[in-house]
């Protein structure tokens, strides 16, 4: 069930009305029916999948909990049963991640590497579908393993509510990924201080319809001009690909935001915050930097629970770059079974470690003027993430390099309307990421437009609110022949 099909427009009214009209003993269970509900629309038999994570790492917070209170042990063999019983969760977890998600990758790899040896194999792979989300929830659920065994939290005894932290509906399949002391410490609170508020009514609303412009009207409209010009780069050059590249690059933010801003509008109109995945990334003025605003709950956890743990920057400048390495190739490998997703997260890796040493190197060098090196650095940051992006969004590392290959032979201009967009769309498309650029300038002043949006007089506000609504029904492109479009990091 996707955020911008009409089954969600009857699902989430239904969920709501009944969420505020049961007894508040029944919530979390009512929200955990319909948050399995709404996952297994895409396949019943997964629902398994998440239900077994949910169970062995719901025990082994029980599991952890009964060991700390067992005072016939010592300190030193409370830790080592605890360690024992996180590296059976992780193993349980990853295990099924890396079976449903990376078995064939590694299979086919293997074959490759035996047919160069000249060894001969009958070549095999597993018939299985990636489930939707399952790296999103299993690192949501691990978190929780982990975060007790650091005693950040207590563990939880409902299984409900546990249950109803890892499968909450709005944020199951694309995140953001929640962390304990956050999601689960509200839902904690359901049973006696939800209720029904017009202000998280009307913000979580506007979110959404935020959301769904981003999505329909930005991200679906900017995917017609990419899909042209990747699909058949041999018939473009190099302007056209790097102007369907910049387009790229607006196509997946505002697809991944537009995901996360429904999300997180839907859990407001329920009494839950989420937390902010997207914090204006592509004004960042540098890699690192643009890291703590893209995909945050990603970036977070990779840094609470790999790169700290491996050592962080506490134990000199080589293993702090060994570190940096390290989190952002498995971070790239974690976007997808194919090696371009590898080598994206290592060129994000090369690009923090060139510019820690650039750091040291320049501790005591004169700086330009702040403006003028504030806007360099956002374009030069721009134009790396921009590069990086190729290798994202091809399909493989050959057709990645053939990219490359047509850019340098061929560098001649194509007109904007001849790369799958007409004179309107591409009209629509330029003022609705020019009105992108101005909310993210506002928000990167610390200026909340929805604020100033809730202070303007009722008549100024309806008209924005007509405004995001007429935008999303009459210039949203709805795919193929109007059916709902899929969000790009459902496949992660």
């Amino acid at each position: 069930m996707l955020f911008n099909s009409v089954e969600f427009l009857i699902f989430f009214p239904i969920v709501t009305l009944i969420f505020f009209v049961v007894p508040k003993k029944l919530r979390c269970f009512w929200l955990l029916i319909a948050s399995y509900y709404f996952y297994m629309c895409w396949n019943p038999q997964y629902a398994v999948l998440i239900g077994a994570s949910t169970v062995v790492t719901y025990l082994s917070g029980i599991a952890m909990a009964s060991l700390s209170k067992k005072k016939t042990l010592s300190a030193e063999q409370k830790i080592k049963g605890k360690k024992l019983i996180v590296a059976g969760s992780l193993i349980f977890n990853l295990g099924i991640l890396v079976v449903f998600k990376y078995a064939n990758f590694f299979l086919e790899n293997i074959y490759g590497l035996l047919n160069q040896l000249g060894i001969s194999v009958v070549e095999r792979t597993l018939d299985i579908l990636l489930p939707v989300g399952i790296s999103f929830y299993t690192f949501q659920a691990l978190s929780y393993t982990l975060d007790v065994y650091r005693e950040n939290i207590d563990a939880e005894k409902s299984l409900i509510k546990y249950a109803l932290f890892v499968s909450f509906f709005p944020q199951l399949v694309a995140g953001p990924i929640e962390r304990t002391g956050n999601l689960l410490t509200q839902i904690r609170k359901i049973e006696t201080e939800s209720r029904f508020d017009f202000e998280n009514i009307r913000h979580g609303l506007l979110l959404m319809f935020w959301g769904l412009f981003q999505k329909l009207v930005i991200a679906d409209r900017a995917a017609i001009l990419v899909d042209t010009v990747y699909n058949n780069y041999t018939a473009y050059g190099f302007m056209s690909i790097t102007a369907a590249t910049i387009i790229f690059a607006f196509q997946i933010y505002c697809d991944f935001d537009g995901y996360t801003n429904i999300a997180r509008g839907a859990a407001r109109i329920l009494g839950i915050h989420l937390i902010k995945n997207f914090k204006q990334p592509y004004l960042a003025t540098n890699i690192q930097d643009f890291w703590r605003r893209w995909h945050v709950s990603l970036t977070s956890w990779f840094t609470d629970y790999l790169y700290i743990p491996l050592g962080g920057s506490r134990k000199g400048t080589k293993r702090h770059l060994v570190n940096v390495l390290i989190v952002f190739t498995i971070s790239g490998l974690w976007h997808g079974a194919n090696w371009t997703y590898v080598v994206w997260g290592f060129l994000h890796a090369l690009y923090q470690c060139v510019g820690i040493m650039r750091r040291k190197a320049q501790k005591n060098a004169a700086l330009a003027p702040s403006l003028i090196r504030r806007i360099a650095s956002i374009m030069i940051t721009f134009g790396l993430v921009d590069f990086a992006w190729i290798f994202f969004r091809a399909e493989s590392l050959s057709m990645t390099f053939r990219i490359f290959l047509q850019m340098l032979t061929h560098p001649g201009v194509s007109s904007l309307l001849h790369m799958g967009l007409n004179p309107v769309n591409m009209g629509i498309l330029i003022v609705s990421l020019l009105i992108l650029l101005f909310v993210d300038i506002l928000h990167e002043k610390n200026i909340s437009i929805f604020k100033a949006v809730f202070k303007m007089p009722l008549w100024r506000r309806w008209i924005i609110y007509a405004g995001l609504i007429w935008s999303c029904i009459l210039l949203g492109i709805y795919g193929i022949a109007y059916t709902s479009s899929q969000f790009i990091y459902f496949q992660f």
